[in-house]
């Protein structure tokens, strides 16, 4: 088997790596991570892919199950509930932080993101969309300018990814684009209340969307799932 990429992987590149092809769907739920599979396809020792492992682990998109190895974690309906809840008390709060201190720099950060998911929608790469769509809640936290707060909602959408894999039941589970151009309308405005109160009804709309007794088939090849 050939590496994926001719590069030098570490460890955390590596998982940097799987982190992205769990975002993009490529290795969906249930997916079983094995050492020497995942070895041979980057090109580097067990040992380094039971660090990228444990990292992943670290941030719930992992789970290390003794004698059987490693999977991309399956959430629950009940840790997919508790997720979106709990973005739903920091995520809305953020926004109305974030339009207060929107500048025009930031606006051309978020707009570029939008095209950026407008055009992997349109190519049918709903695997980007989704990455897309996780990235402009990232900046909008960031923007906010609460790191502490921006780390708990940096963990929760790499969940959300996860439970929008297992569970979505039509395309807009993605992210209403719509949504997204609503929000970018309220911060060009500095808008706090309208950004708060879009991103709830946007949250909300995205627990909607998911179908919590669906399940999806993990990839027959780690080696295929992890091509670009």
């Amino acid at each position: 088997m050939n590496k994926i990429e001719n590069r030098a992987w570490t460890s955390d590149t590596v998982a940097a790596d799987l982190e992205r092809a769990i975002h993009e769907h490529r290795l969906p739920p249930g997916t079983k991570l094995g050492e020497d599979e995942l070895g041979e396809a980057y090109g580097i020792s067990r040992t380094l892919v039971r660090a990228a492992l444990l990292a992943l682990s670290h941030r719930h998109l992992v789970e290390l199950k003794r004698n059987r190895g490693a999977f991309v974690a399956q959430p629950s309906a009940l840790e997919a509930r508790e997720v979106f809840e709990a973005r739903a008390l920091l995520e809305p709060r953020t926004a109305r932080s974030a339009a207060v201190r929107m500048t025009e720099a930031d606006l051309a950060v978020l707009t570029a993101n939008i095209e950026e998911e407008h055009a992997a929608l349109d190519g049918g790469d709903n695997g980007r969309a989704l990455l897309l769509s996780g990235q402009f809640h990232l900046e909008i936290a960031r923007i906010a300018n609460q790191a502490t707060i921006a780390n708990f909602i940096s963990e929760l959408i790499a969940r959300s990814s996860l439970i929008i894999a297992l569970y979505w039941r039509r395309r807009a589970a993605l992210c209403e684009t719509q949504a997204h151009h609503a929000l970018l309308d309220a911060f060009t405005r500095q808008d706090g209340d309208a950004a708060e109160e879009l991103m709830k009804n946007h949250l909300l709309d995205l627990v909607a969307s998911l179908d919590l007794r669906n399940v999806i088939q993990p990839p027959a090849s780690l080696r295929e799932a992890l091509k670009r």
